[in-house]
Order: C-alpha cells, then sequence, then structure tokens
C-alpha cells in the first residue's frame, strides 16, 4: 500500500496500529484528496484501499453531493472535530450501511487546516451475524449491547429444541421479533407462525378463537371453524401478553401445552396440537402466581427457556443503530433524502428514557423525519420534549402522526400559493401521496 508522507509518520508503530485497528480510518489533504485509507476502512468500503489512495473522497466513495452532508468538508471548513456523526455509507454493487463518523481537522504547525482525518464504525452489525452461520433472520438484532448480544448468540440452540419459550420485556422491546426469529431458525420454518394477542380476544370468544369450533357448537356456528392452534399445526404459535389470560383459560392451555391435544368448542373428538408454542408477556408472571392470578403449573409449564429482552433505556448504545434503520424505512416512505442525525438531537435521543422502547424510537424518528425539510434531523425537529432549549420548527407537540403529515402537506402548499407541484417537490412526494395525505385528513374532520 502507498504511505503518506503525511499528515501520518511512517514509522512501523504508528503504520501498524492504524492497520490493525476494527474501525475505518482515511485522511485527506486541503483538496480532499485521500492520502491514507487503513484496511478496516476497504473492508467496510468494499474499497481496495490500495486504489483509494491519489484519488478524491468523492470519487472514492461515489458521493455527488459532498457539500452539503460531508462531515470531514465541514469540520476543516469550520476547523473543528466533529464526534458521532451517524450517516449511510453508500457501496456500488452492495448493501449501503450505517456507520458512525468522527471527523477532526488536521494542523499545519503555523495553525492552519491543511487536511483532515475520519475514522468511521459499521453499526451494521453484520459482522457478528455473518458469523452466526449467516441466518437472514439475526439480522434484525444487530447490537452492541453485551446482553442482547448473548442473548441473539444463543437463539440458533434455542430455535433447534421444540421446547417451550417465554419472552419476558416491557412493551415495544420487540418481543414478538424475537419470536419471528426463533421460529424462522427452527425446524418448523416452513410452517405457519401464528401470532395471538390473549390480552385483545375478548373473554367470552377466547376459547373459540385459541381451539376453533365444531357447526352447531352455539346459536351462530354454521360450520365449523379452526382456531389458532390448529392453524399453526406444524408451526409455531405466539401467545403474546398471555398474563392477560382468564383464570379459567389458563387450565386449557396447560392441558394443550402438557398433552399436546385439545378439544375444539362444541366436539367431541381430541385433535393433536403439533405447535411450537412461545409465549411472551410484559408482565411479573412470579408476582401474578404469589398473588394467585396466574396458575402455578402453566408458569412452571412456560418457564423451560425464558429470554429477558432488556429496555432500550438499558442499553443507548444501540439508539444510533436503531435511529439509522427507522430513517432507511422513512427515505423509503417519504421519498425524502435524509442523510444523518445531528450530533445535538443524537445526544439528546441517547438521553432519554424509552418508556415505550423501541415502538417509541420509531415514532420518534417518523415524526422528525416528516419536519426534516433538509439533509439532517436536528433537535427542533424531535418532539417538544426532547427538543430542549433548541425551540420549535412551527408544529406544536401533542399531534398524531397523521396530524403531522396533514399540517406538514397544508402549509407547504400555502407557501407555494396553491401550486401542489412545487409543495410536492419540496416535500420530496409524489401528487399521489400529497392527495392522499390532505384527502384523509379532510376525511377524518
Amino acid at each position: 500500500m502507498k504511505r503518506p508522507l503525511d499528515p501520518f509518520p511512517g514509522d512501523d508503530a504508528s503504520a501498524f496500529a492504524l492497520e490493525n485497528v476494527a474501525d475505518g480510518v482515511f485522511a485527506v489533504d486541503r483538496d480532499f484528496i485521500v492520502r491514507y485509507f487503513n484496511l478496516a476502512a476497504g473492508e467496510i468500503a468494499r474499497v481496495d484501499p490500495a486504489d483509494a489512495v491519489g484519488r478524491t473522497c468523492r470519487e472514492v466513495f461515489g458521493v455527488t453531493n459532498c457539500r452539503s452532508v460531508c462531515v470531514l468538508r465541514q469540520c476543516m471548513e469550520e476547523a473543528r472535530p466533529i464526534a458521532n456523526r451517524i450517516v449511510t455509507l453508500k457501496r456500488a454493487g452492495c448493501p449501503n450501511v450505517p456507520v458512525c463518523v468522527s471527523v477532526a481537522p488536521i494542523w499545519a504547525t503555523g495553525g492552519m487546516v491543511i487536511g483532515g482525518v475520519q475514522v468511521f464504525r459499521d453499526l451494521s452489525g453484520g459482522g457478528f451475524v455473518s458469523r452466526l452461520a449467516g441466518l437472514q433472520p439475526l439480522d434484525d438484532f444487530g447490537t452492541c449491547d453485551p446482553h442482547l448480544s448473548e442473548i441473539v448468540r444463543m437463539l440458533p440452540q434455542i430455535a433447534q429444541s421444540d421446547s417451550t419459550v417465554l419472552l419476558l420485556g416491557e412493551s415495544g422491546t420487540g418481543k414478538e421479533v424475537f419470536a419471528r426469529a426463533i421460529h424462522k431458525l427452527s425446524q418448523r420454518s416452513s410452517g405457519p407462525f401464528v401470532a395471538v394477542n390473549c390480552g385483545a380476544l375478548p373473554e367470552q370468544l377466547m376459547e373459540s378463537e385459541l381451539f376453533g369450533y365444531k357447526s352447531g357448537a352455539f346459536t351462530d356456528a354454521r360450520r365449523d371453524k379452526p382456531g389458532r392452534f390448529a392453524l399453526a399445526d406444524s408451526g409455531t404459535l405466539l401467545l403474546d401478553e398471555i398474563g392477560d389470560l382468564p383464570y379459567a383459560m389458563q387450565a386449557k392451555i396447560l392441558r394443550a401445552l402438557q398433552e399436546r391435544s385439545y378439544e375444539p368448542l362444541g366436539g367431541v373428538e381430541t385433535l393433536p396440537a403439533d405447535v411450537r408454542v412461545i409465549a411472551a408477556t410484559n408482565r411479573d408472571l412470579g408476582r401474578m402466581v404469589a398473588e394467585g392470578t396466574f396458575r402455578q403449573d402453566l408458569y412452571y409449564r412456560l418457564n423451560v427457556v425464558v429470554i429477558r429482552i432488556p429496555p432500550l433505556r438499558e442499553r443507548p448504545g444501540d439508539v444510533p443503530l436503531l435511529v439509522e434503520r427507522v430513517l432507511g424505512r422513512c427515505r423509503m416512505a417519504l421519498t425524502k433524502h435524509i442523510s444523518s442525525v445531528s450530533p445535538e438531537a443524537m445526544e439528546r435521543l441517547m438521553a432519554h428514557d424509552y418508556p415505550g422502547n423501541i415502538r417509541e424510537l420509531e415514532n420518534i424518528i417518523e415524526y422528525a423525519a416528516i419536519l426534516c425539510q433538509g439533509q439532517v434531523i436536528e433537535p427542533c425537529h424531535l418532539p417538544e420534549d426532547l427538543r430542549g432549549a433548541a425551540g420549535g420548527c412551527g408544529v406544536r407537540s401533542g399531534r398524531t402522526m397523521a396530524e403531522v403529515r396533514f399540517l406538514a402537506a397544508r402549509e407547504a402548499v400555502e407557501r407555494h400559493g396553491g401550486n401542489r407541484n412545487a409543495a410536492c417537490r419540496e416535500l420530496e412526494i409524489s401528487k399521489d401521496t400529497l392527495r392522499r395525505i390532505l384527502g384523509r385528513r379532510d376525511a377524518d374532520a
């Protein structure tokens, strides 16, 4: 590899250290010509380091709008370091990847900025996932949290057994995502995955919904109807919010788990229950057993393999990765080109407690993406309780997402004197999308 004379010293110790770190490191001069590009940078960006040195970073990374989005350019022009900016690294012929970028200017002896150095870290979790036999379902769990990483590491072994799994975690932590991953990694992956929210089923309909019924079982039962156990045959059944099951129904679930069979409502024939059951709850089942509201025998039947999913407030280091993933979905849904989140906004996001966990974070980023008219989400785009002293962006909080979309669309149309084509260009949405946003809100009024 070519070695620059500056800004890095050419001694063997420095070269060895830079070539053996996991983070990508590269340096440019004042003309943005790459003077150094380490091996990790080449691996993350899918670029040969030898080919990168001597070319502009714009050519190396294939960026067309670097003046407006380049963190390295901003740091050199403002002569100040910038830390922990989350951006998307575009890679020709390969999937794009979220990276955490930190940059700093390089100074000459006289105090002049003569270049800049950038360090970037792959946030996709791909390296960890690829070590697990390339199993795609695990891609959903890119994380830097040690506890969650250990859970993910064990998922393939847990999935290969047919034991009942109990997922514990607060609302919004992604329990169903884990359940789907276990199903996809199991020998039942070719079978159906059926999820039922026990807390959403009316008590009088619960037995027929879970076990089905036979024709004539009650007045309106004109034909047989399969229940969720039958629909999940040879696959996986997720009993979400199992802590909300009525006490009488708990005995029927216990029998189905113990004997692997059940009887439809109004039936006399026992049917086999060839399903793998995964239960999930945000409640303390142990305490419910002590209080007498949850059957002890069912609790022990469920308590075979227990997975506790930590809340987001216990793993703030995962927030930047989750933010980038939500932004990726927002870019497609809103057809916006939001490139990153500013360090100030990210600091507020990482300091938040997230009582609603990942679901709350997703709503926050969607809200910010709707308000953001540029390419970087700033603190003023966040909901009011996260803005701090940043002030507002013209839309007050407390509104639903539909109301925020409607207000943003209506204000854009008004700014352009009723010209909807111009409003669409500003919002970077199609005319059909604008018509749908305005029409749906008017219909709800």
